[in-house]
């Protein structure tokens, strides 16, 4: 494709970015907050929602496991595993009616660049709402095994000299996420750059769907990746790299998946849609709780869900994290959360950092409108609804959208309050 149409298509793509949110205004009225109140039982007792093998899916196979989804009226829901994060999108682009799915266990900022059309086909936006988070931290950044000598762990900057030489002797030096613009790219990007490496020029970033980033890395495709569990785990397991630092310890709790559904189908089952979202909330209390950890380990691990050993995923789930380069810590509060603290709750603000990490990278203009597009996909609204009618403890339910500025491991700080001058106090970024 020549320069002037990619041009062509960059302009198209950052129209509808900027005027996609104005049109989501009509669907997000047409939902009140109180409409899962009235009436009795949900619409249909039929939804298709998507997962990926990564130990935060876990709340949907849950609720399917235990029943839950049954116990809300929606006997009929199919937890369908999806190949990649590219394939998940096409499906929630289809829809049900269409042989796609009706919602996902999705990276968060999946169903705004979906509802912006940035990532779609033709970039036809799709309208989506995020109705929860689905789980904090307990992700990984891995390296391979040739750089264990360099001892990087959470500061990437002995990595700088060592993919330098590689450069110069004419390797490409490729670090792997899961999605454009999704949580694994934000957080391998933002560690690259804390560490003076710009993700953009002195490495090639990848695209790996998350239960092939081990199999990459023992062909000796990549240098690095960043993925959920229990891949981090695997490769330790196998011997074929190390973890130099989890997700948690870039951003301490940091957000990660959530329940994403598109539009159309919430409007229409109202009361589906929310007895879909309390079964996912009682699957998250019940995946919170220590003693559960073995069992949800054995459950997901199964041939239809992950198709993973058990021990693959147990350790890291409860805070035990073998790092590979003679670390090893256990009980880690680095864990994967799901519920306790308001876990659960989709922070506006946090939303807001990962439309502000997209604009750092030149992936969303940075004219977007994030208010505009936050009031339309975020329904913190019907969480709450939501954990009112299971009646969620005081302290796990937030008293506001934001959660206040934010800290990262470099001293960095954003405030969702400013987030321009988060944006200019980083030095390694696209945008001016």
């Amino acid at each position: 494709m020549g320069s002037n149409r990619l041009s062509v298509r960059r302009r198209g793509l950052l129209k509808g970015a900027t005027a996609t949110a104005a049109l989501l205004t009509a669907a997000r009225a047409s939902l009140p907050a109180g409409a899962f109140a009235q009436g009795k039982g949900p619409e249909t007792d039929k939804v298709t929602l998507g997962f990926i093998a990564l130990t935060d899916a876990a709340p949907l196979i849950i609720a399917k496991e235990k029943k839950l989804f049954d116990k809300y009226g929606v006997t009929d829901a199919n937890v369908a595993k999806q190949a990649s994060w590219g394939t998940t999108r096409d499906n929630l682009v289809l829809g049900s009616g269409s042989g796609g799915i009706d919602g996902a266990h999705i990276l968060t900022p999946l169903p705004y660049l979906i509802s912006l059309g940035t990532v779609t086909s033709e970039n036809k936006p799709t309208p989506m709402y995020i109705l929860a988070r689905l789980n904090y931290q307990c992700q990984g950044i891995s390296v391979a095994k040739e750089f264990k000598p360099t001892g990087t762990k959470a500061d990437a900057s002995p990595l700088k000299e060592a993919f330098a030489k590689k450069k110069a002797a004419g390797q490409e030096v490729k670090c792997a996420m899961t999605f454009p613009g999704g949580t694994h790219d934000m957080w391998i990007r933002y560690w690259l750059a804390a560490g003076g490496i710009d993700p953009d020029k002195d490495v090639s970033t990848i695209v790996v769907p998350p239960a092939q980033m081990v199999a990459n890395m023992k062909v000796g495709n990549m240098a690095a990746f960043c993925v959920g569990e229990p891949w981090n785990d695997q490769l330790v397991h196998q011997d074929i790299g190390y973890t130099a630092c989890t997700t948690g310890e870039v951003w301490k709790d940091h957000p990660e998946k959530s329940l994403g559904l598109r539009t159309d189908w919430v409007d229409k089952n109202p009361k589906a849609a929310m007895a879909v979202l309390m079964a996912v909330m009682e699957a998250q209390q019940w995946c919170e709780k220590m003693e559960n950890k073995e069992e949800m380990a054995n459950i997901i691990g199964k041939r239809q869900w992950f198709n993973v050993p058990p021990a693959d995923i147990v350790n890291r789930i409860k805070g035990d994290i073998d790092y590979g380069d003679g670390r090893k810590v256990t009980g880690s509060d680095l864990l994967m959360k799901f519920w306790k603290g308001g876990v659960s709750y989709p922070y506006q603000s946090h939303e807001l950092w990962f439309l502000v990490e997209n604009q750092r990278w030149g992936k969303l203009p940075m004219d977007l409108d994030t208010k505009a597009i936050i009031g339309k996909v975020n329904r913190e609204d019907l969480w709450r609804e939501g954990a009112k009618a299971i009646s969620a403890a005081a302290a796990d339910v937030p008293n506001s959208t934001s959660r206040g500025k934010e800290i990262f491991f470099d001293g960095k700080v954003f405030d969702p309050e400013d987030p321009k001058a988060y944006l200019s106090s980083l030095q390694i970024k696209k945008v001016s």
